[in-house]
Formats: C-alpha cells, structure tokens, sequence
C-alpha cells in the first residue's frame, strides 16, 4: 500500500503545482480521490486562494465516500474561514474510508487540529507520505510561516566566466531561446518579481509572462529603490523589507548590486543559474560585495538540487 500511496501522492503534488504562484500566502495544495484504484475526482488551490483543493475536488462527487481514499498534500485546514468552510469539516462529513496527507498545516490555527478532526470522525489517517517532497513543493506557505516573508529564488544568467553583460552593458542575448523560456515559466510561479533600480533604469524591464496561454500569470512588478516608485510598480528600499509583498513566491532578476544585496541579507532561499558556453572576460561581473569575510564561510551554503541542459545553456539548481 505505501507504494500505491507514494505513486498517487507524486500526482497530488504535481497537480498542486498548477496552483503555485497564484494563490496568495495560502498553500497550493494538490487532492485526489481514489476508489478501489481508480481516480475518481481531483483538485487543486484555486487563483486567490479559494476554493481549497479539497473543496474543489469534493465538489466533482456526490453521495458518499464509501470505500474512497483521499490524497492531500497538506494537512486539511480546520479553522473558520468566511471564504469558506474547513476542509477537515468536507471530508468529515463526506467519510472517505481514509486520508493520505504529506505534510502537517504549520499554520497555527490548523496544525494537528486537521489530523484530529479526521480521526474523531471514525476516519482512518495516514500522514508523512512524501512529507520532505510537499515542503519542498509549497516551500513559499513553509516560508511564509516560519520566518513571515516570501520564498526568495534569485536568478542569474551569466558567461562561463561569471559575467552578466559586456563592459558597455549589452546583455542581450547571454542565454538562448530555450533558457530564457524557462525563465518565462519562472515568473509565471511567481507572486511578485524583483529587480534594482540600475536594472530599472537601464533596461526598462516588462518582466511579463512570454509563454503562449500564460500572459495572464504576470507577477506583480517590485522595484528595489530608495527612489520614485512608478505607477504598476511596488517599491521597497531594501530586501529586509519583502514581508509585505504579495503571496508566497519571489523572484529577483537583477541587477548584480540587488542580487549581492539578498545575500548579504542572507535572504536567498533558492538559486537559478543558467549558464551560458561563452566567455566574455573584461565584462559586467554577475554579483557585487555579498559581505563574505572569510573564504571558509562561502562552503556549505548551498547544495544542488537539479542540473539540466537547455539547448547549449546549461540550468543548475541550488537550495540553501
């Protein structure tokens, strides 16, 4: 049963992904519903938030649940809400024969109370199924409740050399094709999207979505400036100051002075590295000062988590 349970919950949590970026601080919860092995409904958190993943799936059913195992990759919410009711209290009332969770709710109002609700009800539980992989999925939520601000990814492209532009700034184009499509589906999972005020001024950035069918997913636009803030743009004057950005998931593009900032601020949760086979040489160097005194302190910071080639670029993935 385990290996069932593993295989139906990889789904749940790749179907939760289609929420990611679009649900505020809430989580993106994936939910499938299974009965005698067969898929019988599924859902995932809508845009906003609302409705739960839970909700949306339960919604595609009626009668009972008899003989049905739900799949979630959250711990079911059990807290009031006027947007809508606790998922602990749906799947109460629609009594599967059992719940498969991945990981607790670390919201306070929510953790453990979910689990206990299910279990007073009659129904069985079973939890910590792909508990590492669900934090990694909704890091952004985990985030968000352990240290109050939004996951920060930080994105670079640059040379083998390190560089991010020629001496004179031109830097278009460092990556190919390939690359700088993943970036679109980067800020297309992204709440908020960042860049410096040099960036800003030098480039006029649309940080848009260019993907076919995903213009809709723009995140919103942040300037790091102690300056004027233009109209569809949000300004904060230093990266200490993200708790207030909107949703889970932030993406800083540029330039070399904002990204050295975020990690000298030790605000740096993931880095995306695309780099290109080139070499530039006497060009833009891809980070300023990150205030590292001491070289032993830059090793065992990051590990990588996933390497890949886009056409000739090659993609490296590092967490904290």
């Amino acid at each position: 049963m385990m290996h069932r349970d593993r295989d139906v919950m990889a789904a749940a949590l790749f179907l939760g992904e289609r929420g990611r970026g679009r649900t505020g601080a809430n989580p993106h919860v994936g939910c499938i519903i299974t009965r005698r092995g067969h898929v019988i409904a599924r859902g995932w958190t809508q845009p906003g938030g609302r409705p739960h993943a839970e909700a949306q799936a339960l919604a595609q059913l009626s009668g009972s649940l008899e003989g049905a195992t739900v799949f979630v990759t959250l711990e079911p919410c059990a807290h009031d809400s006027p947007r809508g009711p606790a998922c602990a209290d749906l799947l109460a009332d629609a009594r599967p024969d059992r719940v498969v969770i991945a990981a607790h709710d670390a919201d306070p109002r929510t953790e453990g109370k979910g689990i206990a609700r299910l279990h007073d009800s009659g129904i069985m539980v079973t939890h910590g199924v792909m508990a590492a992989e669900a934090h990694r999925s909704m890091a952004g939520f985990f985030t968000r409740q352990q240290h109050g601000r939004p996951h920060v990814t930080l994105k670079l492209a640059t040379s083998l050399d390190g560089r991010i532009a020629m001496a004179d700034g031109a830097s278009r184009w460092i990556t190919g094709d390939r690359a700088r499509a993943h970036g679109h589906s980067l800020r297309a999972r992204s709440d908020a999207i960042l860049v410096g005020g040099g960036t800003f001024r030098a480039d006029a950035p649309r940080l848009d979505v260019r993907i076919a069918g995903l213009a809709d997913r723009a995140p919103q636009r942040v300037l790091l400036t102690r300056g004027d803030v233009p109209a569809g743009w949000t300004g904060i004057d230093a990266p200490e100051n993200i708790a207030d950005l909107p949703g889970n998931y932030l993406l800083v593009e540029g330039g070399a002075e904002t990204a050295a900032a975020f990690l000298r601020a030790d605000l740096v949760d993931r880095l995306i590295l695309y780099r290109a086979p080139i070499l530039i040489g006497d060009g833009r160097a891809a980070l300023g000062d990150i205030g590292l005194d001491r070289l032993a302190d830059a090793h065992d910071r990051w590990h990588l988590a996933d390497t890949r080639m886009l056409g000739s670029d090659r993609l490296e993935v590092y967490e904290r």
